[in-house]
């Protein structure tokens, strides 16, 4: 099976796009080697899929005939990333949250930037 159609059957990627897409940026490794989206995979290799600021890692236990529930993804792919690595995810999502929240987007507009030097001075 192709690397892109896994991914979107495990429901790594939403649509088979996305995962075309990932591949083509080179945010997909097989045992340590970036892949196009028409490389074979197979059974008991290493998938490395970029989520910044990490990789994650899963190992490849079966491959699927078409897409399957959530549920049963498990039974397919293990995750093998570290726990650390899932905790500063989770610590990322947590920030952009509470920024969201905040109303915070990332760059302040012209106006936010004259509230804040008002303030300032």
């Amino acid at each position: 099976m192709r690397i892109d159609k896994f991914l979107w059957c495990v429901r790594l990627a939403r649509t088979r796009s996305e995962a075309t897409g990932f591949c083509s940026n080179g945010k997909v490794m097989i045992d340590d080697e970036i892949v196009k989206p028409s490389k074979m995979i197979y059974p008991n290799a290493v998938l490395k899929f970029k989520v910044n600021p990490i990789w994650r890692s899963f190992k490849i236990i079966e491959i699927p005939k078409s897409r399957v529930g959530a549920k049963l993804v498990n039974t397919l792919i293990i995750e093998t990333t570290t726990q650390a690595d899932l905790d500063l995810i989770h610590q990322i999502a947590q920030t952009n949250r509470e920024n969201r929240s905040q109303g915070l987007k990332g760059r302040p507009t012209k106006k936010d930037r004259r509230d804040l030097d008002d303030w300032t001075n």
